[in-house]
């Protein structure tokens, strides 16, 4: 038996976001965001036609729910503030009962002695300012963040961690150059436009957080996906890898915390003819305001080759043009999520942030397996056996014990998700949570084994194995 036993102070818990667990009430106040529209136009591309409105009841449960936060060893919990429900329009009058609404949230959290980090950007623009452009307009930067300083005033006198963007990459990809978000475009000039908005969004965001002197911290939530060349002696492989790098984590990742843009990606957008329109202060804005803490999402691994199929050429250039995705045999697999279960990746993005981004203080915020028809594991008593998540957990955690003894700055482990929550376009068809949903029920929580395990580790500030 090994004991991994983690830092004092470590922190616990799990992720969410709003527009994924809260749901909506006739009357509440809360506008239409992208996602309400979307299902609106396109119901069928959602799983089972299960919209944004059938998400996990935290604006009534959110009492019950937190009980069970601490019932499996929460420390810490991070979910976010809706845009559309705190300023209905993006731009405008504040609706109030979002204000009282997230009031009692961070008050019950506090009294549990749960520690509310709050992310600000969770994929969900509100719909009125994406009629507008959305991220591709300017003026959405600008009401980003008096959204941002609303939320500051507001709640910054009880909460201490801040987070701009939860993986703002995905915005890029899903809206702007593989539909998988709405509004469902596939051009890569605007992606740039649309990551570079983002990027300075942040950088006000912290100017902005920093000159109220709250007394606390703000960062960002990237999810950083190791990009692996097939053969690590080839060097086309490797500048194929590469280039993956460069336009899916460290378009983020530099500028969050050097400040400034790689050179490399910068060259290859000026090639394309593809730089975003930028102002003369801009870079010195986005060099002088970097995170304070870095929040680490990590799922899989990319399997990267250099290029061998055929560019297509139908929607205009495209990141996909300068690699190609590398199946590796014998990988070990995810076969509900068809992801790659890849432990060591979680390893080599903290030496990576260790050796490379100045050991910045950072954290897992999140990690997790999905899993189709978990009903299949229930056992007599109405428990979900889920003891895959357990060991998936616990080999990722050994990797991150493992980063800490060799000097990583990794402060804490947020799961996702607490309980099984609504999931964009998959709906409810994986479940990640520590606490399975039964929408049959009204929505009825049962912990699962690993959620019970969880409070274990938590009370232990580690395990053995």
């Amino acid at each position: 038996m090994t004991k991994y036993q983690f830092p004092k102070g470590f922190w616990w818990g799990s992720a969410a976001s709003g527009p994924q667990t809260e749901g909506r009430l006739p009357n509440d106040g809360k506008g239409d965001s992208i996602w309400d529209e979307w299902f609106k136009e396109s119901s069928e591309r959602f799983f089972n036609q299960v919209g944004p409105e059938k998400t996990s009841q935290f604006l009534t449960k959110y009492k019950e729910d937190i009980q069970l936060m601490k019932a499996t060893g929460h420390t810490s919990y991070r979910t976010s503030i809706q845009w559309s429900r705190l300023i209905p329009e993006g731009t405008g009058a504040v609706n109030q009962k979002a204000v009282t609404f997230y009031n009692a949230v961070i008050d019950e959290l506090l009294a549990n002695d749960i520690e509310p980090f709050i992310n600000l950007f969770h994929f969900d623009m509100p719909m009125k300012l994406q009629e507008k452009g959305g991220w591709l307009n300017r003026e959405t930067v600008e009401a980003y963040v008096v959204f941002a300083e609303t939320c500051f005033k507001l709640f910054g006198d009880r909460v201490k961690k801040w987070f701009t963007h939860n993986e703002p990459i995905v915005p890029v990809e899903g809206g702007y150059l593989y539909d998988f978000h709405y509004p469902n475009h596939i051009n890569m000039k605007e992606a740039v436009q649309v990551g570079y908005h983002e990027n300075l969004a942040s950088a006000m965001a912290i100017k902005a957080y920093h000159e109220l002197d709250l007394g606390g911290e703000i960062g960002i939530i990237l999810n950083l996906t190791p990009s692996y060349p097939r053969d690590a002696k080839n060097a086309a492989d490797v500048k194929a890898a590469n280039y993956a790098d460069l336009f899916f984590n460290r378009s983020f990742l530099d500028p969050a915390i050097k400040g400034e843009f790689p050179i490399e990606l910068v060259e290859v957008i000026g090639e394309l003819g593809m730089l975003p329109e930028i102002k003369d202060e801009d870079l010195e804005l986005i060099k002088e305001n970097t995170i304070d803490l870095l929040g680490i999402n990590y799922y899989q691994p990319r399997r990267i080759k250099a290029k061998e199929s055929a560019i297509d050429h139908t929607n205009g250039p495209m990141p996909d043009d300068y690699f190609d995705n590398y199946e590796m045999p014998g990988r070990k697999m995810n076969p509900y999520r068809g992801w790659e279960i890849y432990e060591k990746g979680i390893y080599d993005i903290l030496t990576n942030v260790r050796e490379n981004y100045g050991n910045i203080r950072c954290y897992i915020s999140e990690n997790g397996m999905g899993v189709e028809g978990e009903e299949q594991y229930i056992d007599e008593q109405g428990v979900i056996q889920d003891d895959y998540r357990i060991e998936f957990v616990k080999d990722h955690l050994k990797y991150v014990f493992q980063a800490i003894q060799e000097g990583s700055n990794v402060q804490g482990y947020h799961m996702w998700t607490c309980m099984d929550n609504w999931s964009w376009m998959n709906a409810y068809k994986n479940r990640y949570g520590f606490i399975a949903v039964d929408l049959d029920q009204d929505g009825k929580r049962t912990i699962k084994k690993s959620g019970h395990w969880f409070k274990t580790v938590s009370d232990l500030n580690g395990f053995e194995d």
